[in-house]
């Protein structure tokens, strides 16, 4: 059994600084975690949680100097967890280094991320330690893609790609990614496509997100670009903003929206998955629901956004359920904290792809409500009251949500859907009456002449 200790900084508003020490225990995986925060940090009037769950600081005196552990018995806090890299970030690593999947300590994975990771964390192995880029120029997003199909196949990369070895770790899920910068320097996450995709993913997600949009749902810029005569999908990462020192953001504005212009400066905001919300580890996520994220929303996160962010919730995953994303997990929904509340609050919508099915009854990974994960509007609304205490304020969501979703075909071909997509995805997209009792579809219709 090995001890490591790995040193975690904080990006405040002037850069990173030190915010404590993570002692990580290993025997072939990670088997236990504890944290102790810098006495400096606590000090410090901008300080932030690594971890609202098991690393709060609602009471700092308390726990200066103290050795804190996850909660809820697990062996990882889950505000560094979410600074890892994931599947993806681990094969680059791996692919860096020349080693076997899965070979190293979550130590060296945590190290190996980059500075650019998402949130506003950064992992070190020592206080003199410098930051480490994690991102690339969107210039070099053929080069990008082409060493992600080289890792892909297993393939050695060249030195002449080896630009994915900064910008690829610091990207989290499955699929191949990378971080790159535009020219005006705002940071985007660049999404690859894979070789066994039956349907250009890319535009899919993009058209997807964009009737997310339409629906009222708070989603990032997004775009694809042709590469090559392949599609890769960009966007916005979410967990940064622009702002110049002396003006701070209006207290209404969207901090993802902002832009580099003059005298601005990147500032980041730290982020956090619902899986570190509700307070549970991979293994767990299955049994969770929709309820239970709410509930951890409502332990956690300000009370001033609380009632928009359960309706914008409420909405995801009425729109989950008309498109067929089965990939809701835990670890797609996110919370970032807003500087100006300051306190957490519910991310930008992301990872949302339709899959086509044929089957009539569907289900997503999280539990929807009375009916478990059963995909109807029928079954949502019998967990209404978890996310707003009016009926009609649920019922209004849902008709909102149909009345964009209903005109899917429409707004992908406005948007360029080929032929082939729209024939591929058509089966993913639900009807009214495929998800919906007649008596509750003669509401939500007259919902609509109120």
């Amino acid at each position: 059994m090995a001890q490591r200790e790995l040193l975690v900084f904080a990006h405040l508003a002037g850069g990173f600084v030190p915010a404590g020490r993570v002692t990580l225990t290993e025997e072939r995986e990670l088997v236990a975690s504890s944290f102790v925060y810098g006495l400096r940090y606590l000090d410090r009037p901008c300080r932030f949680e690594i971890d609202p769950v098991s690393l709060s600081l609602a009471d700092p005196e308390r726990i200066r100097g103290v050795a804190l552990f996850p909660h809820n018995q697990l062996t990882q806090f889950g505000g560094i967890r979410d600074a890892a890299p994931d599947a993806w970030g681990r094969r680059v690593i791996e692919a860096q280094r020349r080693v076997p999947a899965n070979s190293l300590s979550e130590a060296e994975y945590l190290l190996g991320a980059g500075s650019d990771r998402v949130g506003a964390l950064d992992v070190r192995d020592s206080l003199e330690s410098q930051a480490q880029p994690g991102s690339a120029k969107i210039r070099s997003l053929e080069y990008l893609l082409e060493a992600a199909e080289r890792i892909e196949q297993g393939l050695p990369v060249p030195a002449g790609l080896d630009e994915i070895f900064g910008a690829g770790p610091s990207a989290g899920g499955a699929r191949p990614k990378a971080s790159v910068r535009d020219e005006t320097n705002l940071l985007w996450l660049a999404k690859f496509p894979v070789a066994g995709d039956t349907f250009c993913v890319a535009h899919a997600e993009c058209f997807t997100l964009e009737l997310a949009r339409r629906c009222g749902l708070s989603v990032p810029a997004v775009k694809v670009m042709d590469i090559g005569g392949k599609s890769v999908l960009l966007i916005r990462r979410f967990d940064r903003y622009w702002q110049t020192a002396e003006v701070p953001q209006e207290a209404d504005s969207r901090l993802f929206e902002t832009l580099p212009g003059a005298g601005r400066e990147e500032q980041r905001q730290p982020f956090v998955s619902g899986l570190t919300l509700v307070g549970c580890d991979e293994m767990e996520s299955r049994l969770k629901g929709y309820g239970d994220l709410v509930l951890a929303m409502r332990r956690h996160t300000h009370t001033a956004t609380l009632k928009t962010d359960c309706e914008e919730l409420f909405g995801r995953m009425i729109f989950n359920i008309f498109a067929s994303n089965d990939d809701d997990h835990l670890r797609n929904h996110g919370f970032v904290r807003d500087p100006r509340l300051p306190g957490w609050r519910l991310s930008p919508l992301y990872d949302v792809v339709p899959r086509p099915g044929v089957a009539s009854e569907r289900q997503l990974h999280l539990q929807v409500g009375s009916q478990g994960k059963l995909a109807t509007l029928d079954n949502a609304l019998s967990a209404f009251s978890a996310f707003t205490p009016q009926r009609t304020t649920a019922i209004a969501i849902i008709r909102r949500i149909w009345g964009e979703l209903r005109q899917w075909k429409t707004v992908f071909e406005q948007l360029g859907a080929s032929g082939h997509l729209l024939d591929k995805l058509s089966p993913a997209f639900r009807c009214l009456a495929d998800i919906c009792s007649p008596e509750l579809q003669a509401e939500i219709r007259r919902s609509g002449d109120r």
